[in-house]
């Protein structure tokens, strides 16, 4: 599968005009950078000497980042507490030039942080705080209120479900059929405890590991592949399942019975930490712009080959990725 220079050009030229709509669950991630020289006397663990540390957009607040770096509109939609957490990501938003207003605030919920101890370039561990449990009908009523305000006034849908509680079924049941009411391209990041919920969206797309442990069956070979995509499409009524294969690349399953396989362009891999992101916002963005899913899938495919070669989240701009993708058509 390939891309014509043309095409390139004209999809490209058009990314950044869009506006869209990122439902799901908002982190603030921490990162705290350091060394090992010694284990420590108290435990058989590394002590690590912190030396910097970052603050970082995560969840569906990282989707929105990525949208953002493209240079299209993100209006990002979740639920966050009334903590130093919340505050400190409202600082990254504004930041990037992201607006909160859509935010809605839990004051019995803490925001979701995760802190990752970063030592020569590798994860030593993750502390994760937060109150993974379902929105209350109260706010999530309130969630449903600003997501139909938007309706009229954007291109695509993100889900971005990370298992926190803000993407309910009852949600779900509410969100995709208003947005098929509209024609609006529904794109979703899932989670399995949720998977089945997903149904007539226009693309889910989960990790090959995921794929296969909703199927109950460990992908191994193509055969486990296709029979594993084909269902899960079938399952859903959805209109495709993007299978990311990390080294592997990516299969996309259409509705109509192809099956298209995009092989990885990634030449270094430090870091998948938010690759997934990357894909759904790169590919909702060229959708945006006028891809078809098959050429969306190409850009995704390079967006992702790019974040992966840097060390925690990180975001792809319309420039990187117009090279990346002409360097892609180039080779195929």
């Amino acid at each position: 599968m390939t891309i014509t220079p043309d095409q390139i050009e004209k999809i490209t030229g058009n990314i950044g005009k869009a506006r869209i709509l990122i439902l799901g669950d908002i982190m603030l991630d921490e990162y705290l950078y350091g060394s090992v020289s010694r284990i420590s006397p108290e435990a058989p663990v590394p002590v690590v000497e912190i030396n910097d540390e970052q603050l970082r957009l995560g969840g569906a607040a990282n989707v929105a980042n990525n949208i953002a770096a493209l240079g299209d509109s993100p209006c990002l939609l979740g639920v966050v507490g009334e903590d130093e957490a919340a505050v400190k990501l409202s600082q990254l938003l504004k930041a990037k030039d992201i607006s909160r207003e859509y935010l809605v605030n839990d004051s019995y919920r803490r925001t979701t942080m995760k802190t990752r101890v970063i030592a020569h370039s590798q994860q030593v561990v993750r502390a994760d705080r937060e109150d993974a449990v379902e929105l209350s009908p109260e706010i999530e009523k309130l969630v449903m209120e600003r997501f139909t305000s938007l309706l009229g006034y954007i291109s695509g849908v993100i889900i971005s479900d990370y298992g926190k509680g803000v993407i309910t079924a009852s949600l779900l049941d509410k969100v995709i059929p208003a947005c098929r009411a509209k024609g609006i391209f529904v794109a979703v990041d899932p989670k399995e405890s949720h998977f089945f919920r997903y149904k007539k969206v226009s693309v889910v797309t989960p990790n090959h590991h995921e794929a296969g442990f909703v199927a109950g069956r460990r992908i191994k070979t193509e055969n486990d592949l296709q029979e594993v995509g084909r269902m899960l499409l079938a399952k859903l009524e959805s209109d495709s399942i993007l299978i990311t294969r990390g080294e592997k690349g990516m299969a996309l399953f259409l509705a109509n019975g192809e099956i298209e396989y995009i092989p990885t362009v990634a030449r270094k891999v430090f870091d998948v930490t938010g690759a997934g992101d990357t894909v759904i916002a790169s590919l909702v963005s060229a959708v945006a712009a006028g891809a078809s899913l098959k050429e969306a899938t190409i850009i995704s495919n390079c967006a992702a080959g790019i974040v992966v070669g840097e060390i925690g989240t990180a975001t792809v701009s319309s420039e990187q990725l117009k090279n990346e993708v002409k360097r892609y058509a180039a080779r195929a």
